[in-house]
Protein backbone atom coordinates (compact mmCIF):
# COMPACT_ATOMS: atom_id res chain seq x y z
CA UNK A 1 0.00 0.00 0.00
CA UNK A 2 1.19 3.77 -0.42
CA UNK A 3 1.59 5.75 1.81
CA UNK A 4 -0.73 8.85 2.48
CA UNK A 5 1.18 10.67 5.12
CA UNK A 6 4.69 11.27 5.75
CA UNK A 7 6.68 13.03 7.88
CA UNK A 8 10.06 14.41 8.16
CA UNK A 9 12.30 15.84 11.27
CA UNK A 10 9.10 17.71 12.33
CA UNK A 11 9.66 19.93 15.09
CA UNK A 12 7.93 22.42 17.25
CA UNK A 13 9.62 24.17 19.28
CA UNK A 14 7.64 26.48 22.21
CA UNK A 15 10.13 29.29 23.35
CA UNK A 16 12.45 26.92 25.19
CA UNK A 17 10.51 24.09 25.24
CA UNK A 18 11.38 21.48 22.61
CA UNK A 19 7.35 19.83 22.31
CA UNK A 20 8.12 17.71 18.97
CA UNK A 21 11.62 16.77 18.04
CA UNK A 22 12.83 15.72 14.94
CA UNK A 23 9.66 12.98 14.11
CA UNK A 24 9.89 11.01 11.37
CA UNK A 25 7.17 8.64 10.28
CA UNK A 26 4.71 7.42 7.46
CA UNK A 27 1.77 6.03 7.58
CA UNK A 28 0.06 3.09 4.99
CA UNK A 29 -2.95 4.07 2.98
CA UNK A 30 -5.60 1.70 4.82
CA UNK A 31 -4.09 1.79 8.05
CA UNK A 32 -5.11 1.95 12.03
CA UNK A 33 -2.40 3.46 13.77
CA UNK A 34 -2.19 4.73 17.58
CA UNK A 35 -0.22 7.54 18.70
CA UNK A 36 0.50 6.56 22.00
CA UNK A 37 2.56 8.90 25.00
CA UNK A 38 2.51 10.26 28.85
CA UNK A 39 1.19 13.67 29.46
CA UNK A 40 3.37 16.25 27.55
CA UNK A 41 4.83 13.35 25.07
CA UNK A 42 4.15 15.61 22.02
CA UNK A 43 1.38 13.45 20.74
CA UNK A 44 -1.56 16.93 21.12
CA UNK A 45 1.31 19.23 19.05
CA UNK A 46 1.88 16.62 16.47
CA UNK A 47 -1.63 16.03 16.10
CA UNK A 48 -1.94 19.63 15.79
CA UNK A 49 0.19 19.93 13.13
CA UNK A 50 -1.16 17.03 11.29
CA UNK A 51 -4.51 19.30 11.02
CA UNK A 52 -2.77 22.49 10.38
CA UNK A 53 -3.56 24.10 13.56
CA UNK A 54 -0.33 24.54 14.81
CA UNK A 55 2.73 25.62 12.46
CA UNK A 56 6.20 23.44 12.36
CA UNK A 57 8.96 25.24 13.65
CA UNK A 58 11.00 23.06 10.83
CA UNK A 59 10.31 19.83 9.03
CA UNK A 60 7.76 18.35 6.45
CA UNK A 61 4.44 16.85 6.37
CA UNK A 62 3.61 15.42 3.16
CA UNK A 63 -0.17 14.35 2.67
CA UNK A 64 -2.11 12.76 -0.50
CA UNK A 65 1.24 13.64 -2.15
CA UNK A 66 1.19 17.17 -1.01
CA UNK A 67 3.23 19.56 0.97
CA UNK A 68 0.89 20.10 3.58
CA UNK A 69 2.63 22.80 5.89
CA UNK A 70 2.62 24.75 2.16
CA UNK A 71 -0.87 23.71 0.28
CA UNK A 72 -3.11 22.39 2.76
CA UNK A 73 -6.37 23.74 1.71
CA UNK A 74 -5.84 21.55 -1.07
CA UNK A 75 -6.12 18.55 1.01
CA UNK A 76 -8.12 19.27 4.12
CA UNK A 77 -11.72 18.52 2.62
CA UNK A 78 -10.28 14.79 2.18
CA UNK A 79 -9.44 14.46 6.15
CA UNK A 80 -11.29 15.38 9.55
CA UNK A 81 -11.15 15.33 13.29
CA UNK A 82 -12.65 14.10 16.25
CA UNK A 83 -11.77 14.94 20.03
CA UNK A 84 -14.30 14.37 22.92
CA UNK A 85 -12.31 17.60 24.42
CA UNK A 86 -13.03 19.64 21.68
CA UNK A 87 -16.78 21.24 21.90
CA UNK A 88 -18.88 21.98 19.42
CA UNK A 89 -21.27 24.87 19.13
CA UNK A 90 -23.18 23.72 22.63
CA UNK A 91 -26.86 26.43 21.26
CA UNK A 92 -27.19 24.55 18.44
CA UNK A 93 -28.72 21.87 17.61
CA UNK A 94 -26.97 18.07 16.50
CA UNK A 95 -28.85 18.81 13.41
CA UNK A 96 -27.54 22.27 13.25
CA UNK A 97 -24.21 21.43 13.75
CA UNK A 98 -24.05 18.56 11.06
CA UNK A 99 -25.52 20.66 9.15
CA UNK A 100 -23.07 23.47 9.35
CA UNK A 101 -19.60 21.23 9.08
CA UNK A 102 -21.42 19.61 5.97
CA UNK A 103 -21.73 22.43 4.26
CA UNK A 104 -18.29 23.55 5.57
CA UNK A 105 -17.04 19.82 3.59
CA UNK A 106 -19.00 20.84 0.68
CA UNK A 107 -21.05 17.96 1.10
CA UNK A 108 -23.81 17.37 -2.00
CA UNK A 109 -26.48 15.96 -0.42
CA UNK A 110 -26.52 17.44 3.31
CA UNK A 111 -29.46 16.20 4.34
CA UNK A 112 -29.46 12.84 2.95
CA UNK A 113 -25.79 12.71 4.49
CA UNK A 114 -26.70 13.46 7.67
CA UNK A 115 -29.53 11.20 7.80
CA UNK A 116 -27.35 8.53 7.21
CA UNK A 117 -24.30 9.59 9.72
CA UNK A 118 -26.92 10.22 12.49
CA UNK A 119 -28.30 6.42 11.91
CA UNK A 120 -24.69 5.31 12.07
CA UNK A 121 -24.30 6.54 15.38
CA UNK A 122 -27.48 6.46 16.59
CA UNK A 123 -28.70 9.80 17.03
CA UNK A 124 -32.15 10.15 15.26
CA UNK A 125 -33.53 10.68 18.86
CA UNK A 126 -31.24 13.84 19.50
CA UNK A 127 -31.03 15.26 16.12
CA UNK A 128 -33.60 18.56 17.13
CA UNK A 129 -31.85 18.27 20.80
CA UNK A 130 -29.12 21.06 21.57
CA UNK A 131 -25.66 20.00 22.26
CA UNK A 132 -25.29 21.52 25.66
CA UNK A 133 -28.27 19.22 26.94
CA UNK A 134 -26.45 15.94 25.93
CA UNK A 135 -24.38 13.58 28.03
CA UNK A 136 -20.78 13.38 27.83
CA UNK A 137 -21.56 9.42 25.71
CA UNK A 138 -23.76 11.46 23.55
CA UNK A 139 -21.00 14.25 22.45
CA UNK A 140 -18.96 11.70 21.81
CA UNK A 141 -21.20 10.04 19.44
CA UNK A 142 -22.01 13.67 17.57
CA UNK A 143 -18.55 14.72 17.41
CA UNK A 144 -17.80 10.97 15.84
CA UNK A 145 -20.26 12.05 13.61
CA UNK A 146 -19.39 15.15 12.57
CA UNK A 147 -15.69 13.72 11.93
CA UNK A 148 -17.61 11.27 9.15
CA UNK A 149 -19.71 13.75 7.18
CA UNK A 150 -17.27 13.91 4.27
CA UNK A 151 -16.34 10.37 4.24
CA UNK A 152 -12.67 11.54 5.04
CA UNK A 153 -9.88 9.05 3.35
CA UNK A 154 -7.88 10.59 6.47
CA UNK A 155 -9.20 10.52 10.24
CA UNK A 156 -7.59 11.58 13.24
CA UNK A 157 -9.14 10.74 16.55
CA UNK A 158 -8.40 12.21 19.84
CA UNK A 159 -9.73 9.16 22.61
CA UNK A 160 -12.67 8.20 20.13
CA UNK A 161 -14.54 5.99 22.84
CA UNK A 162 -13.97 8.19 25.71
CA UNK A 163 -17.09 8.76 28.21
CA UNK A 164 -18.93 5.58 25.86
CA UNK A 165 -20.01 2.40 27.31
CA UNK A 166 -18.65 -1.18 27.33
CA UNK A 167 -21.45 -2.15 24.72
CA UNK A 168 -21.44 1.34 22.37
CA UNK A 169 -17.41 1.35 22.80
CA UNK A 170 -17.27 -2.44 20.74
CA UNK A 171 -19.64 -1.04 18.20
CA UNK A 172 -17.69 2.25 17.56
CA UNK A 173 -14.63 -0.23 17.49
CA UNK A 174 -16.45 -2.48 15.11
CA UNK A 175 -17.38 1.00 12.70
CA UNK A 176 -14.40 2.15 12.37
CA UNK A 177 -12.89 -1.16 11.00
CA UNK A 178 -15.82 -1.06 8.36
CA UNK A 179 -14.95 2.57 7.49
CA UNK A 180 -11.68 1.66 6.81
CA UNK A 181 -11.84 -1.57 4.81
CA UNK A 182 -15.12 0.17 3.04
CA UNK A 183 -13.08 3.32 2.35
CA UNK A 184 -9.80 2.53 2.26
CA UNK A 185 -9.35 5.19 4.85
CA UNK A 186 -6.25 5.53 6.53
CA UNK A 187 -7.03 6.47 10.37
CA UNK A 188 -4.55 7.67 13.19
CA UNK A 189 -5.56 8.32 16.85
CA UNK A 190 -4.51 8.93 20.48
CA UNK A 191 -5.96 6.55 23.03
CA UNK A 192 -5.06 5.93 26.73
CA UNK A 193 -6.67 2.92 26.13
CA UNK A 194 -4.14 -0.22 25.64
CA UNK A 195 -7.05 -3.04 25.21
CA UNK A 196 -8.52 -0.75 22.32
CA UNK A 197 -5.46 -0.50 20.37
CA UNK A 198 -4.84 -3.93 20.66
CA UNK A 199 -7.80 -4.87 19.08
CA UNK A 200 -8.47 -2.06 16.72
CA UNK A 201 -4.48 -0.99 15.22
CA UNK A 202 -2.07 -2.30 12.85
CA UNK A 203 0.81 0.06 14.23
CA UNK A 204 1.31 1.48 17.27
CA UNK A 205 3.72 5.21 17.87
CA UNK A 206 4.99 5.50 21.44
CA UNK A 207 5.86 8.75 21.78
CA UNK A 208 8.18 10.41 24.36
CA UNK A 209 9.51 13.23 25.27
CA UNK A 210 8.57 14.29 21.46
CA UNK A 211 10.24 11.60 20.29
CA UNK A 212 9.08 8.43 18.74
CA UNK A 213 10.60 5.54 21.05
CA UNK A 214 9.06 2.91 19.67
CA UNK A 215 7.37 1.71 16.91
CA UNK A 216 5.43 -1.17 15.03
CA UNK A 217 2.47 -3.92 15.61
CA UNK A 218 1.16 -4.41 18.89
CA UNK A 219 2.32 -8.56 18.47
CA UNK A 220 5.66 -7.24 17.52
CA UNK A 221 5.93 -4.73 20.50
CA UNK A 222 4.61 -7.22 22.75
CA UNK A 223 7.17 -9.85 21.70
CA UNK A 224 9.79 -7.30 21.75
CA UNK A 225 9.38 -6.60 25.68
CA UNK A 226 8.45 -10.12 26.72
CA UNK A 227 4.51 -8.68 27.81
CA UNK A 228 1.17 -9.78 27.73
CA UNK A 229 -0.43 -6.99 26.57
CA UNK A 230 0.45 -3.58 25.76
CA UNK A 231 -0.47 -1.45 29.20
CA UNK A 232 2.57 -3.39 30.36
CA UNK A 233 5.01 -2.20 27.48
CA UNK A 234 3.32 1.08 27.76
CA UNK A 235 4.43 1.46 31.73
CA UNK A 236 8.08 -0.06 30.69
CA UNK A 237 8.79 2.53 28.46
CA UNK A 238 7.20 5.82 29.76
CA UNK A 239 9.26 4.76 33.44
CA UNK A 240 12.36 3.79 31.60
CA UNK A 241 15.35 6.58 32.76
CA UNK A 242 17.20 7.85 29.35
CA UNK A 243 20.54 6.81 29.26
Amino acid sequence: MNDILQTEKLTKRFSSVLAVDSLSFALRQGSITALLGGNGAGKTTTLSMLLGLLEPTSGKISLFGQDFIRNRYNVLGRMNFSSPYVDLPQRLTVRENLTVYARLYGVADVRERIETVSSEFRLQDLLDRRVRRLSSGQKTRVSLAKSLINRPEFLLLDEPTASLDPDTTVWIRDFLKNYRDTYKATILFASHDMREVQLLCDEVLLMKRGKIVEEGSPQELLLKHGKDDLEQVFLDVSREEEA
